[in-house]
């Protein structure tokens, strides 16, 4: 008995013991290891938050993607957060290592849209906003910052109408034209700066873009939002480790659209047989050719630092671009940098933004395309040189391969913004936020031309000829805002609400004179010229200013994901306005409905997204000269006194309008978004009215009682209405392979419905000038209740027997010009603005693969060739002409004119952009990611139009549709490059 127990205790206490054993051994922890790799690329991924799921037990992987971390037993999952991925939640393997692989989150990136002082869920917007994404952006190396989002977004019109000069910015407009005056373009916002530099943005160093397009959006910015509003995002660092970004690419153009003028050996051909009447001078000249710069080369660098934790982060990012033109001596040399802090305090409640950005550039600008078109007629079988080798003049053209040897023409310009925005969370739900910034950008223009050149020579008296320029622009801007969010139950609430305070001073100076002994002080010794001491040199110099305060507010409610609303109202006063009219609001209301969540489409499941939107806005245009609405003085002629002594007079020159005010536009917009099969099929379709009031022109005046004949008010109104269609889709995905479309299309109408008021009148408003040979004046006429952008002019009826000229008359008979009356038998004979804008990008991806294919168009508008009706003429000889004298105008004997006989369809297709990438597969602890890709820009255009390439006409404004040949009109010759680019991405 006593044996037995003996031996049955021995058992229970091992038996106990063993049970300590593995609860001391259970209650230990143990150590487990692992890699996290990016999905897409199988690239390691530093700084990921590693978490033992419903523990505070973390840590985060290193520079090759590794961690380790030691787990309570017991512990089951892993939870793998990183910015811009998917959360993943990982079982913990039975071993020592549990490896983790993160999926890129690229929707919830785009599911937070950038507004008016804030974001807002994509699916809360409830006005025509569109936001294009880095990876969206076009990859043919932007020259200005707005060329990556060309053709992107529907209603957007950007129109490059230099073509690929450096040294030129495109034009922009927002749903078409909106005033009679030059600022047509829509206000640009980079980071909350209002009317930010553009200058200061490279590629790689933006975020997002985001253009609000309808009234109901635009309206939280008042008086400068009239033609819209573009939103910049830049880039900032992201909690995680370390990051380094160097982003670089290399591109060549190649002449692909050349005028076609008779070759040397044609033109020579021609005096031989008689058809053109001239000596031949021996000499096989292509002028063209000596101005084309075969070696051109543009380099882009960027390298970006970044990085940062919960606390804090930073990005720095240094960059340097060299863009060489088509044409010789135009380029421009660019480099700066940006940087961005964020830091928190208190607790998280306390956040500090700060941004600096700082741009260099030095331009070119002597050959800018305004002088192309002398070249292009310069007599083919003359030479540029003398017998002696010096350079060749005469007095009826210049000779540009001289010039550019002896003539400096260079902008110099140094643009920075510092802005810094904190922010505090007051309590729960209301915060409080105060932003300041400051743009300072100055330049200066020098240019000589030497005791030798043809400009000195011609104009100066032969001595050297000098020319100074500088300018300061100030940009001040303080927003004070509060920002309020309440959720209760189905019910959300956010409001913001703010002050704005902008101050704006501008000042120049320039100098010239000439008479200059020698050329060794150039542009830099100005009083060292002898005209300066006989009154021929120039001086002249200006200040002026501007101040904007403006309070806002917007309140946006939804109620259960589905029903939502928004009202923006804000208040603004401007010193640009008259005395009577110093104030103005700006409301604007807009409401939503999420269809697709109603219970009634429950079972509808092929449809993801279909949300209605209605809004109606009220915007402003205040973008007019400073003191317009106030007399100003000017200066008068010199006159000697009683007392022997010249004094300079001075008078009013301008006619005050103390009742002077903002243009006024009054927007509707119905907008649909859609989304089926899971997101496969999306877009939104938008339907806008529009009718702006108000609009600022210059009127004649009467004097007496007014002291100038003119006087800058508001009268007239515009209205366009239009239709606007996104489409993405998803075509074929599988297991390797992918090919996505995304098109946009707009079709967009207007018309000038009103000049006049009961005290100034006015029928019509001429616009575009010719230029060129004889006084063929002006090519577009808009009259009351017509289409803007109307070409008004003669009729072609045909040639006589004789070459001459015959036009329509009102009454259906002919007549040769002189017989024409511009008021009686003109009309509208097509317009310059294009009815529908379209374009296609189709990307498809096959493993590390991917391939880009971008076309766009524009259909259903005349172009005024202004090459044909100026070169293809033999009143040009014996200059050279193009070859269609010969051909298509061999029957043309008579006088320049301007008729509808040159008008041609400016419709085309364009394949703008064609890149194929490769993501190079690195497995090592130094490089993420690696990304090879070669680009061919506007490399293609199907067009029925003969002159220069019909996407560098302007198209924009109220001047459109007529094709360069001179200065006038912003308006320059550029030759069409087809362009080849190699480039590299590299993440560390």
């Amino acid at each position: 008995m006593k044996r037995g127990f003996s031996f049955f205790s021995r058992v229970c206490l091992h038996s106990l013991w063993m049970l300590l054993l593995s609860l001391v051994a259970f209650s230990q922890n143990r150590t487990i290891t692992g890699r996290v790799t990016d999905a897409q690329g199988n690239t390691p991924l530093p700084g990921v938050t590693v978490q033992v799921k419903g523990t505070s037990k973390g840590t985060q992987t290193g520079p090759d993607g590794t961690y380790k971390l030691e787990i309570p037993q017991g512990s089951t999952t892993l939870v793998f957060t990183f910015v811009g991925y998917k959360k993943l939640e990982q079982p913990i393997s039975a071993s020592a290592t549990t490896n983790a692989t993160l999926a890129a989150d690229v929707t919830a990136l785009k599911d937070v849209v950038v507004v008016g002082y804030g974001t807002q869920k994509k699916t809360e917007v409830t006005s025509a906003i569109a936001s294009i994404s880095q990876e969206d952006f076009r990859q043919s190396g932007a020259r200005n910052p707005l060329d990556l989002v060309q053709g992107k977004v529907a209603g957007l019109q950007i129109t490059r109408t230099s073509g690929s000069n450096p040294n030129t910015s495109p034009a922009i407009q927002v749903r078409s034209a909106t005033t009679l005056n030059n600022n047509q373009g829509p206000l640009v916002v980079i980071d909350g700066i209002p009317n930010g530099n553009l200058d200061l943005l490279q590629q790689d160093d933006i975020e997002s873009i985001s253009v609000l397009k309808d009234g109901s959006a635009a309206a939280i910015y008042g008086t400068q939002a009239n033609a819209g509003v573009i939103l910049v995002t830049t880039k900032r660092g992201k909690a995680g480790g370390s990051r380094v970004d160097y982003n670089t690419y290399f591109r060549k153009e190649y002449l692909q659209r050349r005028p076609d003028f008779l070759s040397p050996d044609e033109y020579a051909a021609k005096i031989a047989s008689g058809e053109i009447v001239t000596t031949d001078r021996g000499h096989r000249t292509d002028f063209l050719d000596l101005l084309i710069n075969d070696n051109n080369l543009t380099q882009y660098h960027n390298l970006a630092f970044s990085g940062g934790n919960d606390g804090a982060n930073y990005r720095a990012s240094v960059y340097y671009n060299n863009m060489e033109g088509l044409l010789k001596e135009n380029g421009r040399q660019q480099y700066g940098g940006r940087l961005s802090i964020t830091s928190k305090g208190l607790d998280n409640r306390l956040t500090a933004q700060f941004n600096l950005a700082t741009n260099f550039n030095k331009a070119n600008l002597l050959t800018d395309g305004g002088n192309l078109n002398g070249y292009l007629t310069f007599q083919p079988t003359y030479s540029p040189y003398n017998e002696d080798g010096s350079w060749y003049f005469e007095q009826t053209s210049t000779n540009e391969l001289a010039r550019l040897h002896q003539q400096t023409d260079i902008l110099q310009q140094q643009t920075t913004s510092g802005d810094a925005k904190v922010t505090l969370d007051i309590v729960k739900g209301l915060k409080g936020s105060i932003f300041g910034s400051i743009i300072r950008d100055n330049l200066n223009r020098a240019q000589y031309a030497e005791r030798a050149s043809e400009l000195s020579i011609e104009q100066r008296q032969g001595g050297g000829y000098a020319y100074q320029q500088s300018e300061l622009k100030l940009k001040y801007a303080v927003e004070p805002t509060l920002e309020y969010n309440l959720t209760l139950d189905r019910h959300n609430i956010s409001a913001v609400g703010g002050y704005s305070y902008r101050y704006e001073v501008n000042q120049g100076f320039d100098a010239n004179n000439y008479g200059f002994q020698n050329d060794i002080f150039r542009e830099n010794n100005l009083n060292a010229g002898n005209q300066l001491v006989l009154g021929k040199a120039g001086m002249g110099s200006y200040k002026n200013d501007n101040t904007l305060i403006a309070f806002f507010g917007r309140v946006n409610y939804v109620f259960n994901d589905k029903y939502m609303a928004s009202a923006i109202i804000r208040r603004e006063g401007s010193s640009r306005f008259g005395a009577n009219n110093k104030w103005g609001n700006f409301p604007a209301i807009s409401a939503g409905w999420n269809v697709h969540k109603e219970s009634f489409l429950q079972d509808a499941a092929f449809i993801s997204q279909l949300k209605l939107r209605l809004g109606y806005g009220i915007t402003g245009n205040s973008g007019f000269d400073n003191y317009a609405s106030l007399v100003t003085m000017g200066t008068g002629g010199n006159y000697i006194n009683p007392d022997g002594v010249w004094r300079q007079t001075y008078g009013p020159n301008r006619n005050p309008n103390p009742d002077l005010r903002w243009e006024t536009k009054r927007e509707w917009n119905l907008g649909i978004d859609y989304g089926f099969f899971n997101g496969r099929l999306s877009g939104a379709l938008d339907l806008f009215r529009r009718k702006t009031v108000d609009v600022l022109s210059t009127f004649t005046s009467q004097v007496p009682s007014f002291v100038q004949r003119s006087i800058y008010t508001n009268v007239g109104s515009f209205e366009s209405q239009g239709i606007e269609l996104s489409v993405n889709a998803t075509i074929m995905e599988k297991k390797d392979f992918r090919w996505t479309t995304d098109v946009a299309f707009s079709n967009i109408s207007n018309k000038m419905t009103s000049f006049s008021n009961d005290i100034y009148k006015l029928t019509f408003i001429d616009r575009g000038d010719i230029g060129g040979y004889g006084a063929l004046g002006t090519a577009l006429r808009t009259y009351e209740g017509g289409r803007i952008g109307n070409f008004y002019g003669k009729r072609f009826a045909g040639f006589t027997d004789e070459g001459k000229w015959r036009f329509y008359k009102a009454d259906g008979t002919t007549g040769p010009a002189d017989e024409i009356s511009r008021d009686k038998d003109f009309a509208v004979i097509g317009n310059g603005i294009p009815k529908y804008q379209a374009s296609m990008t189709n990307t498809f991806r096959y493993k590390n693969w991917d391939l880009r294919v971008f076309m766009r168009g524009k259909f259903g508008y005349q172009i005024l060739n202004t090459l044909e009706m100026l070169y293809g003429n033999r009143q040009g000889l014996p200059s050279n002409v193009l070859r269609s004298t010969f051909t298509k105008h061999a029957k043309l004997n008579d006088s320049f004119q301007y008729s509808d006989y040159y008008l041609e369809n400016g419709s085309f297709v364009k394949l703008d952009e064609v890149t194929l990438g490769y993501n190079v597969p690195f497995r090592n602890k130094y490089i993420r990611s690696m990304r090879v890709y070669f680009t061919g820009g506007n490399l293609a255009t199907i067009t029925g139009y003969s002159g220069n390439d019909p996407d560098f006409v302007k198209d924009t404004g109220l001047n459109p549709g007529i094709d360069a040949l001179n200065n006038s009109d912003d308006r320059r010759s550029y030759l069409s490059s087809r362009s080849f680019m190699f480039g590299l991405n590299v993440s560390f």
